[in-house]
């Protein structure tokens, strides 16, 4: 029987050559826009992110514009719109790091809205709105996220490191779930 100093030797040399964590900062355009999926739920104020088989991979704390946390019902409410989008756009952004633009306005966000209208739950003069995205911070108020503090138009906030992560992993077209 070999001593035990061997069996840790062979197992020192072996666990660094050996990864037990998911590639998280590979350049996204190796995967496709079904590698990675983004679910927000607004009570938790928490996205996380999930591998192309459903498997967890991250959590991360964010903030949104109002503390109300009903579904977005027109332009300038500053509620965060509930739905299935998809990133539809990444760009460096001067005041919010990076941005993640969502394809807000969707059919069924236009639905729903008419439907709104119709009830007289909105204004009849009310518009829809847009360019809702997931974006950082701005410089050194990071504190905003810490705090839970809601600041933003309608958009989804978290962290500038966390921002500059998933902007550096997920493609155009990620699919992005908003729940309450």
């Amino acid at each position: 029987m070999k001593p035990m100093w061997q069996y840790c030797m062979l197992l020192t040399l072996c666990i660094p050559c050996t990864s037990f964590r998911k590639a998280r900062n590979m350049d996204a355009r190796y995967f496709s826009k079904d590698t990675y999926s983004i679910l927000v739920i607004k009570s938790k104020y928490q996205l996380t992110l999930f591998d192309s088989t459903g498997e967890w991979i991250a959590n991360y704390p964010v903030v949104f514009g109002n503390k109300d946390m009903g579904d977005k019902l027109m332009q300038g409410d500053r509620r965060t719109p509930e739905g299935v989008f998809h990133i539809v756009s990444k760009r460096r952004h001067e005041k919010w790091n990076r941005f993640m633009m969502l394809d807000y306005p969707t059919a069924e966000s236009v639905k729903r809205f008419k439907e709104r209208k119709a009830k007289g739950l909105i204004p009849a003069n009310a518009e829809i709105g847009g360019g809702i995205g997931i974006h950082g911070t701005w410089p050194h108020e990071e504190y905003a996220i810490d705090r839970y503090d809601n600041w933003t138009e309608g958009c989804i906030s978290t962290k500038n490191t966390y921002v500059e992560e998933l902007f550096s992993i997920l493609p155009v077209g990620t699919k992005v779930e908003i729940r309450r």
